[in-house]
């Protein structure tokens, strides 16, 4: 029965194949509509993503509170027990070695030229999205070593030596950054390993600094518990960063794109049903001779209404295959000359198929009902 209706729907199509291809035609272009409607913005979107989390708006930054004059230093697992938090993607630290950071030894051992020593952990680049910009970073080897890597003002007040003099040792530059947008600090510091500073610069190992990047979505629920988690004894002298504007501006552009998409795919399915309503009416109008002579042969109209409905429905899926494969190319074409992400929804691409299939069987139910009440002999007499 399915591969009868099956042949008889594709007959109908390839027997008017002009009309059958503009039919088809009129969904593919909705279904393209659609994909690139709905496509191009949200790589758009995607795209405005990157350079938002660039800016920060899943990083919270923590830090100890001063008491009686002095911070209180941060425990020196703090680090490790905020990496256990569930929403935590990314946790890194640095700390204060109070240190003094000469370019030669005969510069005067108190001129620091107002630069920071910082004990940096080997992932302290992701956490605060900074980026080398000659040489390397430290790594699991070069941490144990008397090896730093300057910061970006840092390179430039230095003058990029081969080596640095701290507390009367001498440190191989093995790296620079670049800017650091979100931990400017950075830039002014001179980068020690962890375990190196622990080795030879009388470190304690307690951060000065916690970068913290976590899943938007809880992003305020994580800087509730980050006081607890870091200083359980002290919550109250650990303060934490509120969110970035960039992450209510992220949201807000989310909560836009997102009533854009709907309303654009809700008109785009829509277009491509009324070509294929047209087109299956004036079917029936010039088939009659051959639904009344399928009639008097013994069809049912259940028989005639699902040929129909059948018909529609493949005109539908075949529009629609082409849509989605124009849309496609289309989307990513124009997201590359663009230099975005190609983002193709993949519920857009189901939601076309899908919505082809409900559209060819409502443009068709009309024609396939009005087919079926015809009765043989006026059928039969139609010119």
């Amino acid at each position: 029965m399915i591969a009868d209706l099956l042949q008889l729907g594709l007959q109908g199509v390839r027997s008017r194949k002009a009309r059958a291809a503009m039919s088809a035609l009129g969904i593919a272009i909705g279904v393209a509509t659609m994909i690139v409607v709905t496509g191009i913005p949200a790589a758009s979107q995607r795209a405005l993503d990157e350079r938002l989390a660039a800016l920060g708006s899943n990083m919270l930054r923590a830090a100890p509170v001063s008491a009686g004059g002095q911070p209180s230093p941060l425990p020196a697992e703090s680090v490790d027990m905020v990496a256990r938090v569930g929403p935590v993607t990314q946790v890194s630290a640095v700390a204060n070695v109070h240190a003094v950071v000469r370019r030669s030894d005969l510069v005067d051992p108190f001129d620091g030229s107002g630069l920071t020593v910082l004990a940096g952990r080997t992932d302290l680049l992701a956490a605060v999205n900074g980026r080398v910009a000659a040489g390397t970073f430290l790594s699991a080897a070069s941490s144990s070593f008397p090896t730093v890597v300057l910061g970006a003002e840092a390179a430039a007040r230095l003058g990029s030596p081969p080596q640095v003099s701290i507390g009367n040792r001498w440190f191989t530059v093995i790296g620079t950054l670049a800017p650091v947008p979100l931990a400017p600090d950075i830039d002014q510091s001179v980068i020690v390993g962890w375990d190196a500073a622990r080795s030879w610069l009388a470190f304690d190992g307690h951060p000065t600094v916690i970068y913290v990047r976590c899943h938007e979505r809880a992003l305020e629920d994580v800087r509730t518990v980050l006081p607890a988690t870091i200083n359980p004894a002290l919550p109250g002298l650990v303060q934490v960063s509120r969110p970035s504007d960039a992450l209510t501006a992220k949201r807000a552009a989310a909560e836009t794109f997102g009533s854009l998409l709907l309303a654009l795919a809700a008109v785009s399915l829509l277009v491509g049903g009324v070509g294929v309503a047209n087109t299956m009416i004036v079917a029936v109008l010039e088939r009659r001779r051959e639904i009344g002579l399928r009639r008097a042969l013994g069809a049912h109209r259940s028989h005639i209404r699902l040929q129909f409905l059948t018909e529609s429905t493949i005109l539908s899926l075949l529009g629609a295959a082409a849509g989605t494969l124009i849309g496609m190319m289309a989307t990513s074409g124009y997201s590359v000359y663009l230099s975005w992400p190609v983002v193709v929804p993949v519920w857009t691409i189901a939601a076309g198929l899908a919505g082809s299939v409900v559209i060819g069987v409502v443009a068709g139910l009309f024609p396939a009902m009005r087919a079926a009440r015809l009765l043989p002999t006026e059928a039969l007499q139609a010119p």
